[in-house]
């Protein structure tokens, strides 16, 4: 770890440091640290291990790029990360490190949410107005930011009971973008049942127990593969996309789902 912060002086340094490293500000590391992220989750999906390692490691570089430049601005430095977050996992944790009794997964997420939200409260002004779904990010992927706008709301009952009132949620706003469609609707009220249908999605998946990004991830990655196996068998005939009709291309796509499944 030493090793690595010596080196982020360096490229940072104003002499004698890299040029690009130098001009970074917050901001402009934003997107690579995006990146790098998703990369991550990329590693894991493939179980490429190897992968993981080295991506792991560039997402490190990003949490002690940003330390570097809060130093030269004298705001903080990477110790001081290092123990907020040890401060943190220690409080929110005090069936492990302190004498809460906590018996199961569920009573800690339960437990954890109100600790986070007892720390939203501290930090708030006195005299603001504090809601509950203060803090969280704007600038988190849309379908993130639903599960924890609702996850949020579901601490205080604003939830259904079980899965089956989602089911029939679901089952509403798909009448509801039907009938849009049906008469027509204006492209912005199109544009709100569709959000509407997405979000529900999202809770349909919190009741599920499964995350919804690794959900669609794993459905993009199906429908690639395929596609490639539809674009595949059309080579073999000597055809190409352009050269096939729908009818032909969604025969070849049954084969291969059904191949898929007999594997």
């Amino acid at each position: 770890m030493d090793r690595l912060l010596e080196i982020m002086r360096r490229l940072r340094d104003p002499e004698r440091g890299c040029p690009w490293d130098r001009q970074q500000t917050y901001k402009t590391i934003l997107p690579y640290t995006l990146e790098e992220a998703y990369e991550v989750a990329d590693a894991i999906d493939r179980e490429h291990y190897e992968d993981l390692r080295e991506e792991l490691g560039d997402l490190l570089f990003q949490v002690v790029f940003y330390a570097q430049i809060a130093t030269e601005e004298g705001r903080f430095q990477f110790p001081d990360i290092v123990e907020s977050i040890c401060d943190k996992l220690e409080r929110r944790h005090p069936h492990v490190f302190g004498d809460h009794n906590i018996p199961d997964a569920e009573t800690q997420t339960r437990a954890w949410e109100q600790h986070k939200k007892q720390e939203r409260a501290n930090k708030s002004a006195p005299g603001n107005d504090v809601s509950l779904l203060q803090n969280i990010p704007t600038s988190l992927p849309a379908m993130a930011r639903a599960m924890k706008l609702h996850r949020r709301a579901a601490t205080v009952g604003f939830d259904w009971p079980d899965i089956h009132g989602v089911l029939d949620k679901l089952d509403e706003e798909v009448g509801e973008l039907k009938h849009e469609i049906a008469t027509d609707g204006d492209r912005e009220r199109l544009q709100d049942e569709i959000g509407d249908l997405l979000f529900v999605t999202t809770i349909l998946a919190r009741h599920a127990a499964i995350d919804p990004e690794s959900a669609l991830r794993s459905a993009n990655t199906k429908f690639e593969r395929r596609f490639r196996g539809v674009e595949q068998e059309l080579a073999q005939r000597g055809k190409n996309l352009q050269d096939a009709s729908l009818q032909e291309m969604d025969a070849i796509w049954d084969h291969v789902k059904r191949h898929e499944r007999k594997g």
